[in-house]
């Protein structure tokens, strides 16, 4: 688990670098399992919804839900998170919800068919490539 920063009071919120280890973690595992195009979208101060949206693609509905599966366990195991996971039995479009950080998980497909990179740029920078 994730240790708190030291002096932290009991029952304070998660500090900071808990959301950057969370993310990091999240970004190796999604290279680990060979996902595709991987994007990272920085949210904090923007959304109330979360820190960070990741989006991924894999190569076919055995694929997302591989990497949706592991992705979920791997959290769960170092960051002591449960995770919520939606659309696991069509493999289509995968939504992981780790708290601080979403992952949404796509067929080539069905990503550009809804193409959430565009919607949920706000005009900012662009959205940080994670390195394949």
């Amino acid at each position: 688990m994730i240790a708190a920063t030291q002096g932290a009071a009991p029952g304070a919120a998660p500090a900071n670098d808990s959301v950057e280890s969370l993310h990091a973690l999240i970004l190796h595992q999604l290279d680990e399992d060979q996902a595709q195009e991987t994007i990272s979208i920085p949210l904090a101060g923007k959304s109330s919804i979360a820190d960070h949206m990741v989006i991924a693609s894999g190569r076919s509905t055995r694929h997302v839900s591989a990497i949706a599966e592991k992705l979920a366990q791997r959290i769960k195991q170092e960051a002591g998170r449960q995770v919520r996971v939606e659309g696991l039995p069509n493999a289509d479009w995968v939504l992981l919800d780790a708290g601080d950080v979403i992952v949404h998980l796509f067929r080539p497909e069905v990503r550009s068919f809804y193409n959430l990179e565009r919607m949920w740029s706000f005009g900012d920078a662009p959205p940080v490539t994670a390195a394949n």
